[in-house]
């Protein structure tokens, strides 16, 4: 009873409403191959996500907020007293273990004009394609170290962890939340495998045994290279003695004779 009390406030207040019961959503395998990656995840733009909640001749960005999974769900407010979106930090939330950061914004998705997907076998549309439909959390690998980049800084990710994923609606004008969805369902980037670990089919061999095979490969290759190259090496030289012999005239050979002959 007292849930359903606090659902009713909330709803009075304007918190909720009928979009707020979609999530964030992993991008399209067949466009967003490799997802997620270890420092990154694709996500689906939210398309018609706050239809009902924009009005014309407004002005509206959606905000994107991250926090790890082990993170306090008391922390996971998006918002302060006022309604204002909290501009939390990577730094300050500690990559989101403390709480949610903001990880970017952008302009609303246009309802009205979805991205074709077919256009993805277009090499020249692609690439805009794509944009149009994803955002790439952590995608910016230099803004946490560079000291003159003053934007929203979307870092990368940590790799073998679990997070989630909220967009939010901000009125620019008021600059104050209208709408949210819920956090996304829990979405964990790839664990880096050690050497000692890979997969190195057919014998199943550790990564070290790897490295040491290559190593090995190498100096037999260059020891070949030498040995063949000094048989080349002696067998031109002989032919280059023989072609000489060949080719003296017999007048030297007669010169060489007369000495020879005079002494008998």
């Amino acid at each position: 009873m007292c849930s359903c009390c606090v659902v009713l406030v909330l709803c009075c207040l304007g918190l909720l409403s009928a979009d707020q019961s979609l999530k964030p959503q992993l991008g399209d395998f067949q466009f967003a191959t490799n997802n997620p990656t270890l420092t990154t995840v694709a996500l689906e733009k939210p398309f018609c996500m706050f239809d009902s909640s924009l009005y014309p001749n407004r002005s509206y960005a959606i905000y994107l907020y991250v926090m790890k999974e082990s993170a306090s769900t008391i922390s996971s407010l998006v918002t302060d007293e006022s309604s204002k979106p909290l501009g939390s930090t990577f730094q300050q939330t500690s990559g989101g273990q403390l709480g949610p950061y903001n990880a970017a914004f952008f302009d609303v998705p246009d309802c009205a004009v979805p991205p074709r997907l077919p256009d993805v076998g277009d090499m020249n549309k692609a690439p805009d394609v794509l944009t149009q439909y994803l955002f790439r959390v952590g995608d910016d690998g230099t803004c946490l170290y560079d000291p003159n980049f003053l934007g929203v800084c979307n870092p990368p990710l940590v790799p073998d962890t679990t997070y989630r994923f909220k967009y939010v609606l901000v009125d620019n004008s008021e600059g104050i939340v209208k709408d949210q969805t819920l956090w996304s369902d829990p979405i964990k980037t790839r664990r880096s495998k050690l050497p000692m670990k890979i997969d190195t089919w057919p014998g199943q061999r550790s990564g070290g045994m790897t490295v040491i095979t290559s190593i090995l490969s190498v100096l037999v290759f260059l020891l070949l290279t030498g040995f063949l190259a000094s048989v080349f090496s002696a067998v031109m030289g002989s032919e280059d003695a023989s072609a000489e012999t060949k080719g003296a005239s017999p007048t030297v050979q007669q010169s060489e004779l007369r000495p020879q002959l005079g002494s008998e």
